[in-house]
């Protein structure tokens, strides 16, 4: 299932959000998530993911190695066709 990953940094730890994201590279996700692509926002501390992962505990793990530094909103994503097919499912069901 994908999903789409969107963080928010605290203005007061800037510095060591900077810091650690030199040092690691942004720190792959672990195990258990590939991620797709991941696109930071100019100028401030936040950016979206989008992501694969058949389980929420990789994702639980991945939040809490930044969690400190950032707030994070994840929610499950749809291709359009995926989305095309629901609403097709749900329409004939009505």
């Amino acid at each position: 299932m994908k999903f789409i990953v969107q963080w928010n940094g605290h203005p007061t730890v800037q510095q060591s959000a900077v810091e650690r994201f030199m040092k690691t590279g942004g720190a792959l996700p672990p195990d258990g998530i590939k991620m797709i692509g991941r696109w930071h926002s100019i100028g401030e501390l936040s950016g979206c993911a989008i992501i694969e992962s058949e389980s929420t505990a990789p994702m639980a793990a991945w939040v809490l190695q930044w969690g400190d530094v950032f707030t994070f909103r994840i929610s499950p994503a749809l291709s359009d066709e995926e989305l095309g097919a629901a609403l097709g499912a749900h329409q004939a069901g009505q």
